[in-house]
């Protein structure tokens, strides 16, 4: 069975995280959500606002869900607008949980590490539980564990890209370097086999959207992710089989009879 996550004190049924933008409706959003048995639920204030035509079906939709609520502060291009967002998301919707992002470049959707651990640092004094967006660069996620940030989200690839897993290697180091931290895969993942992937290797959970919202069929794609989720993080528990360089038989030949013939 799957052990529930925590993230700030707070125990999750769900390792997979879902956005709330692009869905072609509100109802396929909803039946999306469902099927995916999603825990957590990330929306952008900037994206969809009550003020907006429409906003009122969305909040109601979200609302009628009762999940978790992420806000984040996509659109972002430096502290200062990331902290205000930040407040009114709190005071809106009266949750202190944060998705920070701050963009360095607009081309890739890189986050900028120095106004991204600005943010946080004042952000974290404000009582907020930050999910800081960040690449998989060791320092720089080493710089917002260091002002108090008690899980990161480093990127898979670049946002809406759908390339999964793109540096393995840097991904295995942080995994290892913060050992006892939440680490949650956040962009780039295109396919359930990204998820998985990302679960087998110890990741803690899985934030996507435009895979599933973009699908053919949203509502399927959602619970494929649910399942390669849950499979990926079995598999992880239960313990991989190492790889090796030479093949190995699966049925024992010690004590096996053979026959000489003359």
């Amino acid at each position: 069975m799957n052990k529930p996550l925590t993230c700030y004190g707070e125990a999750l049924d769900s390792r997979l995280f879902l956005g709330s933008a692009l869905y072609p409706s509100l109802s396929v959003m909803t039946d999306a959500m469902k099927a995916s048995e999603t825990s957590v639920i990330t929306l952008g204030l900037r994206r969809q606002s009550p003020e907006k035509s429409g906003g009122d079906d969305f909040w109601r939709s979200i609302k009628s869900l009762d999940k978790k609520l992420l806000p984040n502060t996509a659109g972002c291009h430096s502290a200062k607008e990331a902290i205000i967002l930040a407040e009114m998301s709190r005071e809106l919707l009266k949750t202190d949980w944060i998705k920070l992002e701050v963009i360095g470049d607009d081309y890739t959707l890189q986050p900028d590490p120095y106004e991204t651990v600005a943010a946080a640092k004042v952000l974290i004094n404000k009582g907020f539980k930050v999910f800081p967006y960040c690449t998989d660069d060791l320092v720089f996620c080493q710089k917002l564990v260091d002002v108090g940030c008690e899980l990161l989200m480093p990127w898979g690839a670049p946002i809406g890209t759908g390339k999964g897993l793109m540096n393995p290697y840097a991904l295995d180091t942080l995994r290892h370097r913060f050992d006892k931290l939440p680490l949650i895969i956040d962009a780039g993942i295109g396919k359930p086999s990204h998820a998985a992937k990302a679960m087998e290797m110890g990741f803690d959970a899985v934030l996507l959207n435009t895979a599933v919202a973009e699908a053919d069929d949203p509502v399927m794609m959602a619970e494929a992710f649910n399942l390669a989720i849950k499979a990926g993080r079995l598999a992880y528990e239960a313990g991989t089989m190492g790889e090796k360089q030479t093949a190995s038989p699966s049925t024992p030949v010690i004590g096996t009879p053979f026959w000489h013939q003359e």
